[in-house]
């Protein structure tokens, strides 16, 4: 009994064993796919910091470019003296037709406020002639669009529509930190603000009349010309005057020599004519 028990048990490992070894193993669960990292888009470059901070009552920039540069000076309510001077010159026809038919390049205008003009001298305005004061508009317009970050980029003496002469219109620009300054020789100025900006046209408040060398330099030249005369005159007297005591010197010489000159014919004649005496005596 023991011995078939025990055969039965035996039967049933046997059974068992083969059951477990032949019987495949369990499929191993599928990885699960390896979560994909969202693209990150790159950031983009920060623009400029603007050098020029935009002001307050600036108007807002359209899309296209402006028309009538008056309008948006008129809306700024400070710029009536520049408006008037760019009528009364007709600089402004010039500027609106440039900016309309421009398809590259840009205008930038650095507009002095009333207060500016007002701080100048007295009738200032009043005592340059029609030429002065066109050439004075021109001065503070520049033949390119310059934006509020990229004055440092300039180069001096910087080209205005009066022309680009180091010596009689020159208009230096200094970009430092979140300040930009412009001199003239004759004033220092400070760019304020932004009056108005866009891909064609920047205006710019500045807080003094930029004031061109040339109106300075060349009234300088008349008050050197009367002792640069003065000299001519005396020079020539003088010299006339030491030819005039040479040529009198030469006459005494000559005439004292003439005179030696009769003198010893004389003296030979009147010993010629008492040897004839004598001569005639003895005979």
């Amino acid at each position: 009994m023991k011995q078939a028990n025990l055969f039965s048990l035996s039967v049933f490992i046997l059974f068992w064993y083969t059951t477990l070894a032949i019987s495949p193993a369990p499929a191993a669960a599928p990885k699960a796919p390896a979560a994909k990292t969202p693209h990150t888009p790159k950031a983009a470059a920060p623009s400029p910091k603007p050098l020029v901070p935009t002001l307050p009552q600036s108007p807002d920039s359209p899309d296209s470019v402006p028309d009538d540069i008056t309008r948006i000076l008129k809306k700024a309510k400070m710029f009536s003296t520049l408006i008037r001077l760019l009528k009364t010159t007709e600089i402004i026809n010039n500027v609106n037709s440039q900016l309309i038919t421009a398809k590259t390049g840009g205008i930038t205008i650095l507009a002095p406020d009333d207060s500016a003009f007002s701080n100048l001298k007295a009738g200032f305005l009043n005592s340059l002639n029609e030429g002065q004061k066109i050439e004075l508009v021109q001065f503070h317009i520049l033949p390119q669009f310059v934006s509020s970050s990229n004055f440092d980029s300039l180069s001096n003496p910087v080209q205005t529509v009066a022309g680009k002469d180091p010596v009689r219109l020159p208009l230096n620009v200094n970009a430092l930190g979140n300040s930009v300054n412009i001199s003239t020789g004759v004033v220092n100025a400070t760019i304020l603000g932004v009056v108005y900006s866009d891909n064609k046209l920047g205006i710019y408040h500045v807080d003094k009349v930029l004031l061109p060398l040339d109106f300075f330099a060349t009234s300088k030249a008349p008050a050197l010309a009367p002792s640069s005369l003065a000299k001519a005159p005396k020079s020539a007297k003088e010299n006339s005057s030491e030819d005039d005591q040479g040529e009198t010197k030469q006459d005494q010489n000559k005439s004292g020599a003439v005179s030696l000159v009769g003198l010893g014919g004389t003296k030979f004649m009147s010993l010629g004519i008492a040897l004839m005496a004598v001569a005639t005596m003895w005979c």
